[in-house]
């Protein structure tokens, strides 16, 4: 087991240096981990830097005295992996965000599809964004990660339609698709954008929209998953097949 991840939002200590951890991270960190002097920690400010600590002592219920022993950079995955979600119902969507987070997923877009149940309109659609983007953060220092997923605002499928024009690799999970994504020939660099459709499916409407924009219709495999777990197998899929996993 790795050590334990902590978000902070600037990580401005040097090596050899100091630092205090307060606040709700510091607290958990007392409180609920219960660390003690000589156990190793790991401070990230989720963007891709993160240091390497030692406990030195714990001040109260909320304050963990640290040592920094070196600071270093993740440097940008490459290629980069999107995953464009349709709404789910529920907490479904929280469930893929943070499986999405766990896999490894570097960017997670919320799609209002016209066949969404769910749909994100002013204060709601806020407080549900704020949800999708804590569950990233927390699924991000869960699984160990520095460089944690962005959750961008919802976007309408025009948007989405500009994003896929833009991605070096463009693939829509659809039934009409012709080629496993499996089997699909895959980019060394750049950006991969994968759309995930409703539980209802993608329209006739929006699929030819994004094929306009250069995507291509792929099949994930033989059985049918649902909206919230089909973008996790897809992207563990690419990670595998860019070597990003191995």
């Amino acid at each position: 087991m790795t050590a334990p991840v902590f978000v902070v939002e600037h990580l401005d200590a040097g090596q050899g240096g100091r630092y205090v951890l307060e606040g709700p991270e510091g607290r958990h960190a007392v409180s609920v981990k219960r660390l003690r002097p000589g156990e190793d920690v790991v401070l990230t400010d989720g963007a891709g830097r993160w240091a390497d600590c030692v406990v030195l002592e714990t001040e109260g219920k909320d304050r963990l005295i640290l040592r920094v022993d070196s600071v270093a950079e993740e440097p940008e995955p490459r290629p980069r992996i999107t995953v464009v979600q349709a709404l789910p119902k529920g907490d479904r969507g929280e469930l893929a965000v943070e499986t999405m987070t766990e896999v490894g997923v570097d960017g997670i877009v919320p799609w209002s599809a016209s066949r969404c149940i769910t749909q994100w309109k002013g204060e709601r659609g806020l407080k549900a964004l704020g949800k999708w983007r804590a569950t990233a953060r927390e699924a991000g220092k869960q699984s160990r990660r520095v460089r944690f997923p962005e959750v961008a605002d919802a976007a309408t499928s025009k948007q989405i339609a500009a994003l896929l024009a833009k991605a070096d690799f463009a693939a829509v999970l659809h039934e009409s698709g012709t080629q496993p994504l499996a089997a699909a020939e895959l980019p060394t660099e750049g950006e991969i954008v994968l759309v995930v459709g409703p539980e209802g499916g993608v329209s006739p409407e929006e699929l030819a929209l994004f094929e306009e924009a250069g995507a291509r219709a792929y099949v994930l495999g033989p059985t049918v998953l649902r909206t919230s777990t089909a973008g996790t197998a897809a992207a563990a899929l690419l990670l595998g097949r860019t070597g990003r996993w191995g």
